[in-house]
């Protein structure tokens, strides 16, 4: 069926969207605070934690948020943790699919 509302989507099959969370995201950190944040969390724990899980050795190369922050996860060291590209963006995926579906 042609749908010419500019969606591009019927009623039935919407495009699936994110949903607000019931508690506002926090703000993202960046600049400098960001980037001492980082460095203190890799001195601390250097290796990606998923790897470690697995008895595999890998340096952690990005700075996660365990509950991600659209999720409603807070902006501080206990929510954050070292993870390896791989495991990063394996997370990454999963937190967007997630995402996807509670628009539904």
């Amino acid at each position: 069926m042609l749908v010419r509302d500019g969606t591009g989507r019927c009623e039935k099959h919407p495009r699936p969207v994110w949903t607000k969370p019931k508690k506002a995201a926090t703000k993202r950190i960046t600049g400098r605070r960001l980037q001492r944040m980082r460095e203190e969390l890799f001195r601390q724990n250097p290796l990606c934690v998923r790897c470690q899980e697995l008895g595999l050795v890998a340096l952690a190369t990005q700075r996660d948020h365990i509950v991600s922050l659209e999720e409603g996860g807070e902006e501080n060291p206990a929510n954050t943790q070292g993870l390896c590209d791989e495991h990063h963006e394996e997370k990454s995926l999963a937190e967007r699919l997630r995402g996807r579906t509670r628009g539904r």
